[in-house]
């Protein structure tokens, strides 16, 4: 399975940005997709996963102002966000595995097996 992240830029504070991530293979609509990011000097960390059954789960920092949604036809995951906030600022990778992941894995790098090139996200204040 390959990647292919896209939709990242520049936006202000307060701003929304949706970006995106395309994925090949036939399988798509069974994988467990998530959302990460890391900021300069800052470990990856984990902003958002959705399962096979939709569910979703979203890291503290983002809940409520993030969404993940997949396209299953369109072989595509998304991460709308809004009221965006300079501590945003980050490249964004898209990631995916094959198993249905419980939920208390679902947040876990270490859960996935395919991961993208990543887009940058920049949030200015």
């Amino acid at each position: 399975v390959q990647l292919q992240a896209s939709g990242g830029g520049l936006v202000q504070a307060g701003g929304s940005l949706r970006v995106s991530c395309t994925a090949s293979g036939r399988t798509f609509s069974s994988y467990s997709l998530g959302w990460f990011r890391q900021a300069p000097g800052k470990e990856r960390e984990f902003v958002a996963a959705i399962r096979t059954d939709a569910n979703t789960k979203y890291a503290a920092s983002v809940k409520g102002r993030f969404t993940i949604s997949r396209d299953n036809a369109k072989n595509t995951v998304y991460l709308q966000m809004n009221s965006l906030k300079p501590e945003d600022t980050a490249v964004y990778y898209c990631a995916a595995d094959p198993r249905y992941l419980i939920l208390s894995i679902m947040g876990l790098l270490s859960s996935y097996t395919y991961w993208g090139q990543g887009t940058l996200v920049t949030v200015s204040s």
